[in-house]
């Protein structure tokens, strides 16, 4: 009876035993397809989610002017073109309808991280493709105005852009409290979202298209402007067809003019005004991605280099800040490269005089998971 027990114990022991090692095995053979998977998820380049993306046919982007960018990134990869109309939230992305959609660092791209109101808080699990690293950067905010304008009012062009440079460096180096001046003068956007906004958009000021430090507010770089332009022209198609040749044959010379940044950069802060009351439209509602103004406006700086009174005007309404500025409805404006050059080869008469943001601030968000 004790040698059958004992013969039994043995079966069982060995049954386990066996059992242990089949479950052991199984474990260490999920781990190891769990940790190749992972490999394989690190291993992904960029261009390996854009072709997936591509060919799944869920980019997304806004177009409106904003789509330049994308075009020239799925080109590069020799990928269709095509992406889906993106509304201006980021409820596609949140529903997986678009697996790749555009945001800018400043503002969507938070919208997406965060928690706040209107946030659909993924915090750090999703991940973005930048447009400055992949070589396909195109320049966004600049100060611009009309050509008679800075050729009639040389010292009040250079005196806007002297003040406008100190409240663009005061915001970047205490982006809080540009939020909460942005935020008092009537943001648009929540407190929280405006901090959000006040730190990227920092970024963008402070840093260029290849990643390093830019010591100069409003440097118009010269190999990031005419990349800009070169994107452009590829992309750009204007309904008339002698602006749409006149387009083609632009040159940056066309377009900007630095001596006046030069002169401001230069100077002392003593200026003779021409003109005491000047106004700037800006391209959207007011909020930290143009805090430099309101900082200016708020510390007195504008008043510092003899302006009487400076009135920052909202954009987003009617007029788009071109037209306003070629038609003499303000002396300034806030618009991007592209939007410039568009605007001339079709009848205007503008010249960009700074350029504030130094970098590409759209990005194409995506899940790690859907790849």
């Amino acid at each position: 009876m004790k040698k059958r027990m004992k013969r039994i114990l043995c079966m069982l022991l060995t049954a386990s035993l066996a059992v242990g090692a089949f479950v052991g095995c199984g474990e260490s053979q999920k781990e190891t397809t769990s940790t190749a998977e992972n490999e394989k998820k690190e291993e992904l380049t960029s261009k390996d989610i854009i072709e997936k993306a591509a060919k799944d046919g869920k980019v997304g982007n806004w177009g409106l002017g904003n789509e330049y960018e994308v075009l020239a990134l799925l080109a590069k990869y020799d990928l269709p073109t095509d992406f889906l109309s993106q509304d201006f939230t980021m409820d596609g992305f949140d529903d997986d309808s678009i697996t790749l959609a555009s945001a800018m660092t400043y503002n969507e791209l938070g919208l997406v991280k965060n928690d706040y109101e209107g946030g659909y808080g993924y915090k750090d699990t999703v991940e973005y493709i930048d447009m400055n690293d992949e070589g396909v950067a195109m320049l966004e905010d600049n100060i611009f105005c009309s050509k008679d304008f800075a050729k009639e009012n040389p010292e009040t062009v250079a005196a806007f852009l002297y003040a406008s440079f100190k409240g663009w460096e005061y915001a970047v180096e205490n982006p809080k409290e540009a939020a909460q001046i942005c935020y008092e003068y009537g943001s648009s956007v929540s407190k929280e979202h405006q901090e959000y906004m006040a730190d990227e958009v920092a970024k963008l000021v402070s840093t260029d298209t290849k990643g390093e430090k830019v010591s100069d507010i409003g440097n118009m770089d010269e190999d990031a402007m005419k990349q800009t332009l070169d994107i452009a022209k590829k992309y750009v198609s204007l309904d008339d067809a002698d602006a749409n040749e006149k387009f083609q044959n632009l040159t940056l010379d066309d377009i900007r003019d630095t001596s006046f940044y030069e002169k401001a950069q230069a100077s002392d802060g003593k200026f003779n005004v021409e003109k005491k009351k000047v106004s700037i439209q800006l391209k959207w509602l007011p909020d930290a991605q143009f805090m430099g103004y309101y900082v200016a406006l708020d510390k007195g700086y504008y008043k510092e280099v003899g302006f009487e009174d400076v009135n920052i005007v909202s954009g987003g309404g009617d007029i788009a800040e071109t037209t306003a500025v070629n038609n003499n409805t303000v002396d300034f404006g806030v618009t991007w490269e592209t939007n410039l050059a568009s605007a001339d080869a079709s009848g205007m008469n503008l010249v960009e005089i700074a350029q504030i943001f130094q970098r590409s601030g759209l990005v194409l968000v995506y899940k790690p998971e859907n790849y």
